[in-house]
Protein backbone atom coordinates (compact mmCIF):
# COMPACT_ATOMS: atom_id res chain seq x y z
CA UNK A 1 0.00 0.00 0.00
CA UNK A 2 1.40 3.40 -0.68
CA UNK A 3 0.87 6.33 1.79
CA UNK A 4 3.20 8.62 0.42
CA UNK A 5 6.25 9.24 -2.53
CA UNK A 6 9.74 10.20 -2.34
CA UNK A 7 11.33 12.49 -5.30
CA UNK A 8 14.03 10.83 -7.09
CA UNK A 9 15.77 13.56 -9.42
CA UNK A 10 18.35 14.12 -11.89
CA UNK A 11 18.89 17.58 -12.21
CA UNK A 12 21.64 17.27 -14.78
CA UNK A 13 18.96 15.53 -17.29
CA UNK A 14 16.05 17.64 -15.45
CA UNK A 15 13.94 14.39 -15.13
CA UNK A 16 12.50 13.42 -11.62
CA UNK A 17 10.88 10.44 -10.87
CA UNK A 18 7.91 10.63 -8.21
CA UNK A 19 8.62 6.96 -6.09
CA UNK A 20 6.03 5.47 -4.05
CA UNK A 21 6.86 4.48 -0.52
CA UNK A 22 5.41 0.90 0.03
CA UNK A 23 4.00 -0.37 3.84
CA UNK A 24 3.28 -3.42 4.31
CA UNK A 25 1.43 -4.70 7.52
CA UNK A 26 4.66 -4.53 9.46
CA UNK A 27 8.20 -3.65 9.16
CA UNK A 28 10.06 -0.91 7.62
CA UNK A 29 8.93 1.40 4.50
CA UNK A 30 9.92 0.11 1.31
CA UNK A 31 10.74 2.42 -2.09
CA UNK A 32 9.20 1.27 -5.23
CA UNK A 33 11.63 1.96 -7.90
CA UNK A 34 10.04 0.31 -10.42
CA UNK A 35 10.19 2.65 -12.89
CA UNK A 36 13.35 4.02 -11.71
CA UNK A 37 15.24 2.93 -15.18
CA UNK A 38 12.41 3.78 -17.60
CA UNK A 39 12.16 7.45 -16.16
CA UNK A 40 15.97 8.39 -15.09
CA UNK A 41 17.95 5.88 -17.06
CA UNK A 42 19.65 4.20 -13.99
CA UNK A 43 19.93 0.81 -11.74
CA UNK A 44 20.77 0.40 -8.22
CA UNK A 45 23.21 -0.94 -7.12
CA UNK A 46 22.80 -3.33 -4.08
CA UNK A 47 25.38 -6.22 -3.38
CA UNK A 48 24.06 -9.07 -1.62
CA UNK A 49 20.65 -7.38 -1.88
CA UNK A 50 21.31 -6.32 2.05
CA UNK A 51 18.39 -3.28 1.15
CA UNK A 52 16.15 -5.01 -1.32
CA UNK A 53 12.52 -6.38 -1.08
CA UNK A 54 12.66 -8.81 -3.76
CA UNK A 55 9.15 -9.77 -3.10
CA UNK A 56 6.26 -9.09 -1.11
CA UNK A 57 5.16 -12.63 1.08
CA UNK A 58 2.63 -13.29 3.43
CA UNK A 59 4.18 -15.80 5.09
CA UNK A 60 7.17 -14.61 8.01
CA UNK A 61 7.61 -11.48 9.41
CA UNK A 62 10.88 -10.43 11.00
CA UNK A 63 11.81 -7.57 13.39
CA UNK A 64 15.87 -7.36 13.40
CA UNK A 65 16.36 -4.63 15.40
CA UNK A 66 13.57 -5.91 17.86
CA UNK A 67 14.59 -9.32 17.98
CA UNK A 68 10.89 -10.51 16.71
CA UNK A 69 10.17 -13.52 14.51
CA UNK A 70 6.71 -14.58 13.54
CA UNK A 71 5.15 -17.59 11.18
CA UNK A 72 1.90 -15.98 9.56
CA UNK A 73 1.36 -13.59 12.57
CA UNK A 74 2.24 -16.22 15.48
CA UNK A 75 5.13 -15.44 17.03
CA UNK A 76 8.00 -18.10 17.25
CA UNK A 77 7.77 -18.50 21.11
CA UNK A 78 3.91 -19.21 21.31
CA UNK A 79 5.09 -22.19 18.36
CA UNK A 80 7.94 -23.43 19.51
CA UNK A 81 6.31 -24.11 23.29
CA UNK A 82 2.99 -25.07 22.27
CA UNK A 83 2.85 -26.17 18.54
CA UNK A 84 4.75 -29.72 16.80
CA UNK A 85 6.22 -29.58 13.29
CA UNK A 86 3.51 -30.64 11.82
CA UNK A 87 1.09 -28.39 12.76
CA UNK A 88 3.56 -25.54 11.94
CA UNK A 89 4.07 -26.72 8.60
CA UNK A 90 0.09 -26.43 8.10
CA UNK A 91 0.66 -23.00 9.13
CA UNK A 92 3.11 -21.82 6.73
CA UNK A 93 1.67 -23.74 3.88
CA UNK A 94 -1.93 -22.45 4.17
CA UNK A 95 -1.83 -19.66 6.35
CA UNK A 96 -3.78 -20.10 9.46
CA UNK A 97 -3.66 -22.96 12.30
CA UNK A 98 -5.53 -26.53 11.63
CA UNK A 99 -8.74 -27.18 13.07
CA UNK A 100 -8.40 -30.96 14.34
CA UNK A 101 -9.87 -32.65 11.60
CA UNK A 102 -7.86 -30.58 9.05
CA UNK A 103 -4.45 -31.28 11.11
CA UNK A 104 -5.79 -34.99 11.12
CA UNK A 105 -6.42 -35.23 7.19
CA UNK A 106 -2.92 -33.29 6.86
CA UNK A 107 -1.03 -35.67 8.77
CA UNK A 108 -2.17 -38.24 7.27
CA UNK A 109 -1.30 -36.68 3.95
CA UNK A 110 2.01 -36.45 4.99
CA UNK A 111 2.61 -39.92 6.29
CA UNK A 112 1.00 -41.34 3.36
CA UNK A 113 3.76 -39.71 0.70
CA UNK A 114 6.55 -40.83 3.06
CA UNK A 115 7.91 -43.91 0.76
CA UNK A 116 10.24 -43.45 -1.99
CA UNK A 117 10.23 -45.13 -5.02
CA UNK A 118 12.62 -48.06 -4.94
CA UNK A 119 14.59 -47.16 -8.00
CA UNK A 120 15.78 -43.93 -6.24
CA UNK A 121 17.57 -46.12 -3.54
CA UNK A 122 19.54 -48.02 -6.41
CA UNK A 123 20.34 -44.12 -7.47
CA UNK A 124 21.28 -43.09 -4.46
CA UNK A 125 23.43 -46.66 -4.06
CA UNK A 126 25.02 -45.46 -7.28
CA UNK A 127 27.20 -42.55 -5.29
CA UNK A 128 30.39 -42.67 -3.49
CA UNK A 129 30.41 -44.36 -0.27
CA UNK A 130 32.00 -40.73 0.84
CA UNK A 131 29.68 -38.85 -0.88
CA UNK A 132 28.61 -35.73 1.09
CA UNK A 133 24.81 -36.35 2.16
CA UNK A 134 23.55 -33.06 1.04
CA UNK A 135 25.22 -33.96 -2.74
CA UNK A 136 22.80 -36.96 -2.43
CA UNK A 137 19.76 -34.67 -1.03
CA UNK A 138 20.19 -32.41 -3.84
CA UNK A 139 20.81 -34.76 -6.57
CA UNK A 140 17.62 -37.27 -5.59
CA UNK A 141 15.06 -34.28 -4.66
CA UNK A 142 15.81 -33.23 -8.52
CA UNK A 143 14.91 -36.86 -9.46
CA UNK A 144 11.58 -36.49 -8.09
CA UNK A 145 10.72 -34.73 -11.02
CA UNK A 146 11.59 -37.86 -13.27
CA UNK A 147 9.16 -39.71 -11.18
CA UNK A 148 6.51 -37.16 -11.09
CA UNK A 149 6.48 -35.39 -14.33
CA UNK A 150 2.96 -36.39 -15.17
CA UNK A 151 1.69 -34.54 -12.06
CA UNK A 152 3.52 -31.10 -12.36
CA UNK A 153 1.55 -28.64 -13.66
CA UNK A 154 2.11 -25.48 -11.78
CA UNK A 155 -0.61 -24.33 -13.18
CA UNK A 156 -3.04 -26.24 -11.04
CA UNK A 157 -3.55 -25.72 -7.37
CA UNK A 158 -4.33 -29.17 -7.00
CA UNK A 159 -0.92 -30.51 -8.10
CA UNK A 160 1.10 -28.21 -6.63
CA UNK A 161 -0.56 -28.39 -3.36
CA UNK A 162 0.15 -32.53 -4.08
CA UNK A 163 3.77 -31.71 -4.66
CA UNK A 164 4.39 -29.74 -1.39
CA UNK A 165 2.70 -32.58 0.55
CA UNK A 166 5.54 -34.73 -1.19
CA UNK A 167 8.71 -32.82 -0.80
CA UNK A 168 7.91 -32.77 2.86
CA UNK A 169 7.15 -36.27 3.44
CA UNK A 170 10.16 -38.00 1.57
CA UNK A 171 12.47 -35.03 2.95
CA UNK A 172 13.33 -37.48 5.71
CA UNK A 173 13.11 -40.73 3.90
CA UNK A 174 15.53 -39.43 1.27
CA UNK A 175 18.05 -37.52 4.46
CA UNK A 176 18.13 -40.81 6.54
CA UNK A 177 18.89 -42.59 3.49
CA UNK A 178 21.38 -40.63 2.26
CA UNK A 179 23.26 -41.06 5.80
CA UNK A 180 22.57 -45.27 5.56
CA UNK A 181 24.87 -44.89 2.51
CA UNK A 182 27.54 -43.00 4.02
CA UNK A 183 27.99 -45.42 6.90
CA UNK A 184 27.41 -48.65 4.90
CA UNK A 185 24.02 -49.35 6.62
CA UNK A 186 20.66 -50.95 4.36
CA UNK A 187 18.30 -48.21 3.57
CA UNK A 188 15.74 -48.09 6.01
CA UNK A 189 11.87 -47.78 5.20
CA UNK A 190 9.79 -45.30 7.08
CA UNK A 191 7.36 -46.62 9.67
CA UNK A 192 3.93 -44.89 9.33
CA UNK A 193 2.72 -45.85 12.36
CA UNK A 194 5.09 -43.09 14.26
CA UNK A 195 4.98 -39.38 14.21
CA UNK A 196 7.27 -37.33 11.76
CA UNK A 197 9.96 -36.74 13.90
CA UNK A 198 9.76 -40.45 15.46
CA UNK A 199 9.94 -41.55 12.08
CA UNK A 200 12.99 -39.64 11.17
CA UNK A 201 14.78 -40.87 14.04
CA UNK A 202 13.84 -44.64 13.35
CA UNK A 203 14.94 -44.16 9.76
CA UNK A 204 17.74 -43.20 10.74
CA UNK A 205 19.07 -45.39 13.90
CA UNK A 206 17.03 -48.53 13.27
CA UNK A 207 19.49 -51.61 12.45
CA UNK A 208 17.67 -54.83 11.28
CA UNK A 209 19.52 -56.93 13.91
CA UNK A 210 17.88 -55.79 16.86
CA UNK A 211 14.67 -53.63 18.04
CA UNK A 212 15.12 -49.57 17.96
CA UNK A 213 13.52 -47.40 20.51
CA UNK A 214 12.90 -43.83 20.04
CA UNK A 215 13.80 -41.68 22.48
CA UNK A 216 11.00 -38.95 22.94
CA UNK A 217 13.00 -36.60 24.49
CA UNK A 218 15.37 -36.83 21.00
CA UNK A 219 12.25 -36.32 19.29
CA UNK A 220 10.57 -33.91 20.64
CA UNK A 221 14.11 -31.72 20.73
CA UNK A 222 13.91 -32.51 17.01
CA UNK A 223 10.55 -31.12 16.25
CA UNK A 224 11.49 -27.82 17.89
CA UNK A 225 14.34 -27.38 15.93
CA UNK A 226 12.26 -28.06 12.47
CA UNK A 227 10.07 -25.88 14.13
CA UNK A 228 12.95 -23.24 14.39
CA UNK A 229 14.29 -24.10 10.71
CA UNK A 230 10.85 -23.77 8.98
CA UNK A 231 10.86 -20.15 7.50
CA UNK A 232 13.24 -17.20 8.07
CA UNK A 233 12.09 -14.96 5.33
CA UNK A 234 13.81 -14.06 2.29
CA UNK A 235 17.36 -16.00 3.02
CA UNK A 236 20.00 -16.58 0.51
CA UNK A 237 18.28 -20.40 -0.24
CA UNK A 238 14.70 -19.02 0.04
CA UNK A 239 15.65 -16.65 -2.65
CA UNK A 240 16.78 -19.28 -4.85
CA UNK A 241 14.06 -20.83 -4.83
CA UNK A 242 12.07 -18.21 -5.52
CA UNK A 243 14.34 -17.06 -8.42
CA UNK A 244 14.27 -20.34 -9.91
CA UNK A 245 10.52 -20.73 -9.77
CA UNK A 246 10.17 -17.57 -11.19
CA UNK A 247 11.33 -19.73 -14.52
CA UNK A 248 8.38 -21.56 -14.00
CA UNK A 249 10.85 -24.49 -12.72
CA UNK A 250 8.91 -27.62 -11.35
CA UNK A 251 9.23 -27.59 -7.31
CA UNK A 252 11.54 -30.40 -6.77
CA UNK A 253 13.89 -28.14 -9.44
CA UNK A 254 13.16 -25.35 -7.26
CA UNK A 255 14.03 -27.14 -3.87
CA UNK A 256 16.88 -28.83 -5.04
CA UNK A 257 18.24 -25.39 -5.82
CA UNK A 258 17.74 -24.52 -2.50
CA UNK A 259 18.91 -27.04 -1.09
CA UNK A 260 22.40 -26.36 -2.99
CA UNK A 261 22.07 -22.82 -1.62
CA UNK A 262 21.64 -24.00 1.96
CA UNK A 263 24.72 -26.19 1.76
CA UNK A 264 26.91 -22.87 1.89
CA UNK A 265 28.77 -22.77 5.15
CA UNK A 266 27.58 -19.07 5.49
CA UNK A 267 24.09 -20.56 5.68
CA UNK A 268 22.97 -24.03 6.32
CA UNK A 269 26.40 -24.87 7.16
CA UNK A 270 27.35 -23.00 10.18
CA UNK A 271 26.14 -25.13 12.32
CA UNK A 272 28.90 -27.73 10.88
CA UNK A 273 31.26 -24.79 10.97
CA UNK A 274 30.57 -24.26 14.45
CA UNK A 275 31.52 -27.97 15.64
CA UNK A 276 34.82 -27.69 13.62
CA UNK A 277 35.43 -24.43 15.40
CA UNK A 278 34.82 -26.33 18.67
CA UNK A 279 37.83 -29.06 17.63
CA UNK A 280 39.94 -26.33 16.56
CA UNK A 281 39.91 -24.47 20.08
CA UNK A 282 40.10 -28.19 21.60
CA UNK A 283 39.47 -27.96 25.50
CA UNK A 284 38.01 -25.69 27.90
CA UNK A 285 41.22 -24.11 29.05
CA UNK A 286 41.95 -22.91 25.24
CA UNK A 287 38.68 -20.50 25.68
CA UNK A 288 40.27 -17.92 26.57
CA UNK A 289 43.23 -18.04 24.52
CA UNK A 290 41.00 -18.18 21.35
CA UNK A 291 38.10 -15.46 22.94
CA UNK A 292 41.31 -13.09 22.60
CA UNK A 293 42.33 -14.35 18.79
CA UNK A 294 38.34 -13.27 18.21
CA UNK A 295 38.61 -9.70 19.03
CA UNK A 296 42.07 -9.74 17.14
CA UNK A 297 41.19 -8.35 14.01
CA UNK A 298 44.54 -9.36 12.48
CA UNK A 299 43.75 -13.01 13.22
CA UNK A 300 42.21 -14.74 11.20
CA UNK A 301 40.32 -17.05 13.44
CA UNK A 302 36.84 -16.29 13.90
CA UNK A 303 33.71 -17.43 16.79
CA UNK A 304 31.15 -19.24 14.11
CA UNK A 305 27.24 -19.30 15.79
CA UNK A 306 27.85 -16.12 17.22
CA UNK A 307 25.88 -12.51 14.96
CA UNK A 308 23.28 -12.83 12.48
CA UNK A 309 23.01 -11.02 9.29
CA UNK A 310 19.38 -9.62 10.16
CA UNK A 311 19.54 -9.62 13.91
CA UNK A 312 20.86 -6.92 15.79
CA UNK A 313 19.59 -8.31 18.96
CA UNK A 314 19.35 -11.75 20.52
CA UNK A 315 18.21 -13.96 17.77
CA UNK A 316 14.75 -14.98 19.36
CA UNK A 317 15.31 -18.80 17.97
CA UNK A 318 18.52 -18.54 20.16
CA UNK A 319 16.85 -18.02 23.55
CA UNK A 320 14.21 -20.62 22.70
CA UNK A 321 16.81 -23.34 21.26
CA UNK A 322 19.57 -22.28 24.44
CA UNK A 323 17.07 -23.36 27.02
CA UNK A 324 16.40 -26.77 24.74
CA UNK A 325 20.15 -27.43 24.34
CA UNK A 326 20.63 -26.96 28.37
CA UNK A 327 17.00 -29.52 29.23
CA UNK A 328 18.68 -31.92 26.54
CA UNK A 329 21.82 -32.32 27.54
CA UNK A 330 20.80 -33.07 31.03
CA UNK A 331 17.58 -35.10 30.30
CA UNK A 332 19.58 -37.04 27.76
CA UNK A 333 22.83 -37.39 30.51
CA UNK A 334 25.20 -36.93 27.79
CA UNK A 335 28.79 -35.97 28.56
CA UNK A 336 31.05 -34.86 25.90
CA UNK A 337 33.79 -32.83 26.44
CA UNK A 338 33.53 -30.65 23.43
CA UNK A 339 30.13 -29.56 24.61
CA UNK A 340 31.31 -28.74 27.99
CA UNK A 341 33.94 -26.33 25.89
CA UNK A 342 30.74 -24.88 24.00
CA UNK A 343 28.96 -24.18 27.48
CA UNK A 344 32.46 -22.36 28.66
CA UNK A 345 32.38 -20.40 25.14
CA UNK A 346 28.94 -19.35 25.77
CA UNK A 347 29.37 -18.26 29.17
CA UNK A 348 31.92 -16.45 28.18
CA UNK A 349 30.29 -14.73 25.02
CA UNK A 350 27.59 -14.05 27.21
CA UNK A 351 29.34 -11.65 29.72
CA UNK A 352 32.18 -10.32 28.09
CA UNK A 353 31.83 -6.56 27.08
CA UNK A 354 33.43 -7.23 23.49
CA UNK A 355 30.60 -9.93 22.27
CA UNK A 356 27.69 -7.66 24.35
CA UNK A 357 28.75 -4.59 22.88
CA UNK A 358 28.59 -5.64 19.34
CA UNK A 359 25.57 -8.03 20.21
CA UNK A 360 27.34 -10.76 19.20
CA UNK A 361 24.75 -12.84 20.69
CA UNK A 362 25.41 -17.38 20.27
CA UNK A 363 22.74 -17.67 17.77
CA UNK A 364 20.11 -20.70 16.52
CA UNK A 365 23.33 -22.12 15.06
CA UNK A 366 25.49 -22.43 17.65
CA UNK A 367 23.07 -24.63 19.65
CA UNK A 368 21.59 -26.48 16.85
CA UNK A 369 24.49 -27.96 16.38
CA UNK A 370 25.39 -28.88 20.31
CA UNK A 371 21.61 -30.51 20.12
CA UNK A 372 22.44 -32.44 17.01
CA UNK A 373 25.91 -34.01 18.41
CA UNK A 374 23.97 -34.81 21.56
CA UNK A 375 21.59 -36.62 19.82
CA UNK A 376 23.93 -38.75 18.21
CA UNK A 377 23.82 -37.14 14.61
CA UNK A 378 26.82 -36.70 12.82
CA UNK A 379 28.67 -32.99 11.57
CA UNK A 380 28.35 -34.05 7.88
CA UNK A 381 24.26 -34.49 8.72
CA UNK A 382 23.50 -31.09 10.30
CA UNK A 383 22.66 -29.05 6.97
CA UNK A 384 20.67 -32.06 6.35
CA UNK A 385 18.74 -31.52 9.38
CA UNK A 386 18.49 -27.78 8.63
CA UNK A 387 17.17 -28.82 5.00
CA UNK A 388 14.61 -31.08 6.29
CA UNK A 389 12.89 -28.44 8.60
CA UNK A 390 13.59 -25.41 6.00
CA UNK A 391 11.52 -27.91 2.91
CA UNK A 392 8.09 -26.23 4.67
CA UNK A 393 9.36 -22.59 3.97
CA UNK A 394 10.83 -23.26 0.86
CA UNK A 395 7.27 -24.83 -0.35
CA UNK A 396 5.07 -22.65 1.38
CA UNK A 397 6.99 -19.77 -0.56
CA UNK A 398 7.12 -21.55 -3.72
CA UNK A 399 3.58 -21.71 -3.57
CA UNK A 400 3.03 -18.43 -2.71
CA UNK A 401 4.65 -17.34 -5.65
CA UNK A 402 2.75 -19.82 -7.91
CA UNK A 403 -0.03 -18.65 -6.82
CA UNK A 404 0.70 -15.47 -7.96
CA UNK A 405 3.41 -15.29 -10.51
CA UNK A 406 5.22 -12.23 -11.82
CA UNK A 407 8.08 -11.72 -14.04
CA UNK A 408 11.38 -14.10 -14.35
CA UNK A 409 13.85 -12.57 -11.72
CA UNK A 410 16.55 -11.01 -13.55
CA UNK A 411 18.76 -9.02 -11.22
CA UNK A 412 21.36 -6.39 -13.41
CA UNK A 413 24.68 -5.42 -12.75
CA UNK A 414 27.49 -2.57 -12.88
CA UNK A 415 29.66 -3.51 -15.79
CA UNK A 416 33.66 -3.24 -14.50
CA UNK A 417 35.11 -5.30 -17.49
CA UNK A 418 36.94 -3.92 -20.83
CA UNK A 419 35.32 -1.33 -23.25
CA UNK A 420 34.75 -2.13 -26.83
CA UNK A 421 38.04 -3.48 -28.46
CA UNK A 422 38.56 -5.00 -32.06
CA UNK A 423 39.62 -8.55 -32.53
CA UNK A 424 43.04 -8.99 -33.80
CA UNK A 425 44.27 -11.95 -35.76
CA UNK A 426 46.77 -14.61 -33.16
CA UNK A 427 50.25 -13.31 -35.12
CA UNK A 428 49.24 -9.45 -34.56
CA UNK A 429 49.29 -10.01 -30.32
CA UNK A 430 51.90 -8.51 -28.49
Amino acid sequence: MSERTIRISDEAAGKVLEAPVISGSEGDPTIDIAKLYKELGYFTYDPGYSVTASCSSDITFIDGAQGILRYRGYPIEQLAERSNFVEVAYLLLYGELPSATEFSEFERDITYHTMVHDQLNTFIKGFRYDAHPMAIMAGITSSLAGFYHDQMDIDDPEQRNLAAKRLIAKMPTIAAAAYRHHVGWPICYPRNSLNYCERFLDLMFSVPAEPYKVNPVAARALDLLFILHADHEQNASTSTVRLVGSTGANPYACVSAGISALWGPAHGGANEAVLRMLNEIGDVSQVGKYIDKAKDRDDPFRLMGFGHRVYKNYDPRAEIIRKACHDVLADLGVTDPLLDLAMKLEKIALEDDYFVQRKLYPNVDFYSGIIYKALGIPTSMFTVMFAIGRTVGWVSQWLEQSANPGRIGRPRQVYTGKQQRDYQAIDQRG
